[in-house]
């Protein structure tokens, strides 16, 4: 049983999540003007750039390489979707702490609300690509299923799981620059590791990198996400519960070293 003190923090927090629910609002409207001020298609390039990104790799790696993966463009939409949601939010959520440095010294606003910020502007994001995959669905005559409508299940893994892993990349990032250009060596050879843009199937006669690729998060979220709009089935109980598991797993973690080390951010930035 949880005691009346447990029950009063939670509703502190509860609490100081909605009084700055606004300012989230205002900084995601913010990153949305900035990210396409001065383009001619705006937030259409949301939908469009996975498209493009979609041809050139179906043209590259179903022509070229020969992978044999049947609905190709729907294979690699629907693993791009996600992979690239967490790599965005994440990436952006790196330097959010030290960007927001002239703010956080003149006023109180808690800290998380910055990587916090990035990853629901990704969440914003990944849903208007959510369209390309739509449409790729409809060119191609793409059969779907009422399992279809449960997309937004394994997005809200990949938002929590983004979430705990931002916040401990931004609470580090205070204290190692160098981390910026060693996470993005990292999320180019993490991409290699989830199957986005070659089959599981390459993989079967090379054992040990088989139960590797496994222990890989987004092996599991990509997996989840592709079972319900792409082969038509229901996430079983196990891999529901494995999500389930990694995401909560990378959040709790995520907020205990956020919390340990936020209170000398102000020492570092």
């Amino acid at each position: 049983m949880s005691s009346p003190a447990q029950g009063v923090k939670l509703s502190e927090k509860l609490g100081s999540y909605m009084k700055y629910r606004f300012l989230l609002q205002e900084l995601i409207g913010r990153d949305l003007k900035v990210k396409y001020r001065r383009s001619v298609l705006g937030i259409l390039w949301s939908v469009l750039n996975p498209l493009l990104m979609m041809l050139v790799i179906t043209a590259v790696f179903s022509h070229v390489f020969k992978f044999e993966i049947e609905n190709f463009p729907v294979y690699y939409l629907t693993g791009s979707l996600i992979f690239n949601f967490v790599v965005e939010a994440t990436s952006n959520s790196l330097t959010s702490i030290l960007n927001a440095s002239s703010l956080i010294k003149k006023v109180y606003i808690p800290k998380y609300i910055f990587p916090l910020e990035k990853c629901l502007f990704g969440f914003v994001n990944m849903l208007f690509s959510m369209i390309a995959v739509l449409m790729i669905i409809i060119i191609l005559r793409f059969r779907i299923s009422w399992t279809f409508l449960l997309f937004p299940i394994p997005m809200l893994y990949a938002l929590v799981f983004a979430i705990g892993l931002s916040l401990v990349l931004s609470a580090l990032y205070v204290y190692f620059r160098d981390l910026m250009h060693l996470y993005g060596v990292f999320t180019t050879a993490w991409m290699y590791l989830t199957p986005i843009i070659y089959p599981e199937s390459l993989l079967e006669n090379m054992s040990f990198i088989k139960y590797i690729y496994k222990l890989n998060p987004m092996y599991h979220l990509v997996t989840c996400f592709r079972s319900v709009v792409m082969y038509r089935q229901v996430p079983s109980l196990e891999q529901n519960l494995i999500c389930i598991g990694i995401s909560l797993l990378m959040l709790v973690i995520g907020l205990l070293l956020f919390r340990k080390l936020q209170d000398r951010f102000i020492l570092h930035i």
